[in-house]
């Protein structure tokens, strides 16, 4: 948190539904997490494959809702990517909108199709013993819920859809770039004039086409025909239930940003035509979805003594104090985030966001002391507060105050002393390698007692006055990093 306004993140249990909660802070620098309600089921944070469940973000009220899935295949970013800024950052003021983000949450962990083959496949019939048994069983009930009256499945397709052969990028074999029906009409279901619904939202997309060779087209699987692929699939299985339902296609020959932006693009205009009313934080264009896809990132780890931002985190985080453990209780602020231990070992932890590696993080495992929440500090003259977990902005200089029994230590500041607190700290003091950003402004202050770690804060220095898009710079080698 930027200038001394605390941060707190916290999580609890009620029957099946997890919540997690966060207060904003002045500069609304960072959205530590929205309200993110799990069906049913443990937080997706968990220290194994078999243990990230895929989370069910419910927003707005009513009994009329939108199912809207991303990331049943795991290598399709531009789907899960479009669900994630829908759950975080749409607000619903007219209808119910329920996204699964990260439906196959091991397979894009893993940037795989499917860990155990393709789980779009896997809804006509599936054998118990099958890993993903669950899974399937879990979001078909979901798609049968009674409030459930529409259902939208986000992929990235091949190439370009066209009705007919123009060549091995636009063909009928393709997939990018269409709407997918598996009939024309489906009687007396809401929306269910499936060819025309699709035609009115396909004429609004392509007036907002990036280029002319982006259009749409509605592709007809006619699945009930003879399509015995199709038959297979998650949106047939919804309209075998009664339920309008719709494939959205982006094409994978664009980057992640695009294909967002198309997908957001249809999903706006079918929550139109479902009479759902909304609201969105960023602008609906390529560079705005780009932008908001990379900031808000950050993880907290021991009920929040531990924040990390991590917009523009350096790739190895090293001897950060934590307790053992604490990757399963991680929280992170988008959803396709995850903790996992690297390989498998519990002596590194990987910080996934999607299909990416944000950062690696080299623990200093402790026991932990509960007895403070934060300390006294002088900042810029200003004595306040700083509870663990805050990111305080420092113009000048910061000083902790000392506590008894207490040992402050400023990672990259070398004093010569054990305890660090009351020593006037500022950012030309400090060894920029080991800042916890690339630019070398954003530092670590640990608190211990004995050997047991209390928690820690984190100073930002600089002008007190940057903005929340504090984030990454444009750069090749970014991304590289970051794909996007």
């Amino acid at each position: 948190m930027q200038h001394g306004v605390p941060v707190r993140c916290a999580w609890r249990q009620e029957g099946s539904v997890f919540l997690v909660a966060s207060v904003r802070r002045a500069t609304v620098w960072l959205l530590c997490l929205l309200c993110l309600f799990l069906l049913p089921g443990r937080t997706a944070r968990a220290a194994g494959d078999g243990a990230l469940d895929f989370t069910t973000i419910r927003l707005g009220s009513g009994r009329q809702a939108v199912l809207v899935v991303g990331g049943i295949q795991g290598d399709e970013p531009g789907g899960f990517s479009a669900a994630t800024l829908l759950g975080t950052r749409y607000e619903i003021h007219e209808g119910a909108v329920w996204v699964v983000p990260n439906l196959n949450f091991p397979s894009i962990i893993r940037r795989s199709r499917g860990l155990h083959g393709d789980m779009n496949r896997k809804f006509a019939r599936l054998d118990r013993a099958d890993p993903e048994f669950h899974t399937v069983t879990r979001i078909k009930d979901l798609i049968c819920h009674p409030d459930v009256r529409l259902v939208l499945n986000l992929h990235d397709g091949s190439g370009y859809y066209r009705p007919k052969y123009i060549d091995k990028l636009n063909n009928p074999r393709r997939w990018g770039q269409c709407i997918v029906i598996d009939q024309a009409v489906l009687d007396n279901v809401f929306m269910g004039a499936l060819h025309d619904e699709a035609h009115t939202v396909i004429s609004a997309v392509n007036e907002r086409l990036i280029a002319p060779h982006h259009v749409y087209h509605i592709h007809n699987t006619r699945t009930a025909e003879g399509d015995r692929e199709m038959e297979k699939s998650l949106s047939y299985y919804a309209v075998r239930q009664g339920k309008a339902a719709f494939g959205l296609e982006a094409s994978k020959e664009f980057p992640v940003e695009l294909r967002v932006y198309y997908h957001l693009h249809m999903i706006e205009n079918f929550l139109r035509q479902a009479g759902v009313r909304f609201r969105r934080s960023f602008e609906l264009t390529p560079d705005g979805i780009r932008q908001a896809l990379r900031e808000n990132l950050g993880v907290s780890f021991a009920g929040n003594r531990v924040f990390l931002p991590l917009e523009d985190v350096r790739d190895t985080v090293r001897f950060l104090p934590l307790p053992k453990g604490c990757a399963e209780k991680a929280v992170t602020s988008k959803p396709i985030m995850a903790v996992l231990p690297c390989d498998g070992r519990d002596n590194r932890l990987c910080i996934h966001y999607g299909n990416r590696t944000i950062t690696l993080i080299d623990p200093d495992w402790h026991e932990m002391d509960h007895s403070l929440d934060g300390m006294r500090v002088t900042v810029d003259g200003e004595k306040r507060f700083v509870g663990f977990g805050q990111v305080v902005q420092v113009r000048e200089s910061a000083s902790v105050h000392a506590v008894s029994g207490f040992r402050v230590n400023a990672i990259g500041y070398d004093s010569g002393r054990r305890d660090e607190s009351d020593l006037p700290l500022r950012h030309e003091l400090f060894q920029k390698r080991f800042s916890v950003d690339r630019q070398g402004t954003l530092f670590r202050v640990e608190v211990y007692r004995d050997d047991r770690f209390a928690g820690l804060f984190l100073l930002r220095f600089g002008d007190s006055l940057r903005a929340e898009r504090d984030i990454l710079p444009d750069s090749p080698g970014r991304e590289s990093r970051w794909g996007y």
